[in-house]
């Protein structure tokens, strides 16, 4: 699923390659696609153009000239491509968006849960739809006032967007295992200290995916990501074992608010 480093990475690449162009029409494969009716969306776009991005959390906002703002949410699987022949236009590329310049802009929904919309107000958007200040902006003041009331373990109120937008479910087992706290930790008893921990390691960890645009294999090799059940992430020695990067003790694996969950026992003790 993007995440919020992957959602950066297309909010960069849309504003590298499709700003300032006139859009002179957009193909729409599946209407079930858009959170407005299709004539809508054609009446506020054509003859308009994408003259900036917002993102927050995981929700791309593309900004026109005419003051609609396009809302992008990649959903499962969902990615951007800009390409001009049309032999070079991407599976699953449900949703195009025409410039007059000849090249296109291609929305690509491969599961179909992604959504395009439009708004007139970001902020009440955001208001509305009860989504908390970006990860990256997030201030300490911010995390303490929300764990102050929250009763659950931490890592549901971090995976919470209305605590902070944006952390997903690696992100925030990253987080804790670099602040060194265990995920079953009851928010309103963390410290000042832990706190700060945690503040600090979510700009670090987020840095670090964005600078290296997601790629999992390119992380830091004590970061906990490499030891995930994952395709692309190899398994430590030992017999298959999954070892912690910075004390070899072995990783263990829970549920922890209904979600598969990795720390390390020893880093991060409750």
């Amino acid at each position: 699923m993007p995440e919020l480093p992957e959602v950066e990475t297309y909010r960069r690449y849309l504003e590298a390659t499709s700003l300032y162009q006139t859009i002179t029409h957009v193909d729409v494969e599946d209407h079930k696609l858009l959170t407005v009716s299709y004539d809508t969306l054609q009446h506020a776009l054509k003859g308009n153009q994408f003259t900036g991005t917002r993102r927050v959390g995981k929700n791309l906002f593309v900004l026109t000239r005419t003051g609609a703002v396009v809302t992008m949410h990649f959903g499962m699987t969902g990615d951007l491509a800009y390409y001009r022949d049309e032999e070079d236009r991407p599976s699953y590329a449900r949703i195009v968006f025409h410039f007059n310049t000849g090249f296109k802009l291609a929305f690509i929904c491969p599961r179909k849960f992604e959504r395009i919309g439009l708004i007139e107000d970001i902020d009440g958007y955001l208001r509305h739809k009860k989504i908390a200040p970006d990860a990256l902006e997030a201030s300490t003041e911010d995390l303490t006032r929300v764990f102050m009331k929250k009763k659950a373990s931490v890592k549901p109120v971090l995976l919470d967007q209305s605590t902070v937008a944006g952390l997903g479910n690696w992100i925030v087992d990253e987080v804790l295992f670099d602040a060194a706290i265990h995920p079953e930790r009851v928010a309103n008893q963390l410290s000042e200290d832990e706190i700060n921990r945690l503040h600090a390691a979510i700009r670090k960890v987020l840095t670090v995916a964005i600078e290296r645009e997601a790629v999992y294999r390119d992380f830091p090799k004590d970061f906990l990501i490499h030891v995930r059940e994952w395709d692309d992430s190899p398994h430590s020695e030992s017999g298959g074992h999954r070892l912690c990067p910075r004390c070899t003790t072995r990783i263990e694996k829970a549920y922890v608010g209904g979600r598969a969950t990795y720390f390390c026992p020893q880093c991060q003790r409750e």
